[in-house]
């Protein structure tokens, strides 16, 4: 496993999006280009590790997404088009050819792979697209309230069990009683934030916009049977049963298309082993297809 590095010893660079918002991402490795694009609950530097994995055999880029680190923050309007419009600048400033996206970010692959033929091959962990547009827009109107109402705490544990990625032990215990918790967690991070990572607080109004993503791109499978890209589907064992229903769907859908499932891995198998991450055999996966004739 590598030992994680500091973001700061690795270049950065940034382009400019259609709406003129600067979208920051480091770069390490040499080969051609790979984009990692992370999911919710996260930024680049949860998947330091996984691109150190990547780097002898690949230029590896890692954007922050809109409202992280290095890029900039959202507009009004659709939250999807600006994430592909994002993506599309990176592609094109890069000329990398294969991406590969985690939870919200593998949507947002997946949606830009579809206007954007820049993109020949595309890696998805775990998108979910197996919600109702009714359920994600009952958590997400929920998770609205709670952050309008000064509490981001409720507001994260709302959106935790809504995606069921918490621990089992979490799942099971009542809002009421995690709350606390959470609270403590976030102040203690205030104090000593963990170096290169996004703290909670900073975090949590951006589930709103991943929410949004789920949101606007349920209920529209159908409109990837014209996908020319191959794609690799990618799960983990231990992940929730609703993500591995998703990527059942998909693979009905995807005219080029094959599955690996990652044994013993769960959501966040592609993050740093310090955030619970065994990016390894998600790298092994990864160079496999990205390297197939």
């Amino acid at each position: 496993m590598s030992s994680l590095v500091s973001d700061a010893t690795h270049p950065t660079d940034h382009v400019t999006s259609t709406d003129g918002t600067t979208i920051g991402y480091h770069q390490l490795g040499r080969g051609p280009a790979v984009v990692l694009l992370h999911g919710s609950m996260s930024s680049s530097h949860n998947h330091m590790q996984l691109a150190h994995e990547l780097a002898d055999a690949f230029t590896v880029i890692v954007p922050d997404r809109r409202g992280r680190g290095l890029s900039g923050p959202y507009r009004e309007g659709s939250v999807i088009e600006q994430e592909v419009e994002d993506l599309d600048a990176v592609l094109a400033r890069t000329g990398a050819s294969s991406v590969f996206g985690v939870s919200s970010g593998a949507i947002i692959t997946l949606r830009t792979a579809l206007s954007n033929a820049a993109i020949r091959k595309a890696a998805l962990f775990e998108p979910p697209l197996s919600f109702s547009r009714e359920a994600a827009s009952a958590i997400l109107s929920r998770f609205d309230g709670q952050m309008k109402r000064g509490k981001p705490a409720a507001a994260l544990i709302t959106a935790m069990k809504g995606a069921q990625l918490g621990p089992a032990i979490f799942n099971a215990m009542p809002g009421w009683l995690l709350a606390p918790l959470v609270g403590i967690a976030m102040r203690s991070e205030d104090r000593k934030p963990a170096e290169g990572y996004v703290p909670l607080r900073s975090m949590a109004p951006n589930l709103h916009f991943d929410f949004q993503i789920v949101v606007e791109m349920s209920e529209r499978l159908d409109s990837f049977k014209s996908l020319e890209a191959d794609v690799l589907l990618l799960g983990g064992s231990k992940s929730p049963a609703y993500l591995g229903a998703a990527l059942d769907l998909l693979e009905t859908v995807l005219p080029h298309v094959r599955r690996c499932e990652l044994h013993g891995a769960d959501h966040a198998a592609s993050w740093n082993a310090d955030r619970g991450g065994n990016p390894q055999p998600v790298a092994q996966a990864l160079r496999s297809f990205f390297t197939a004739a």
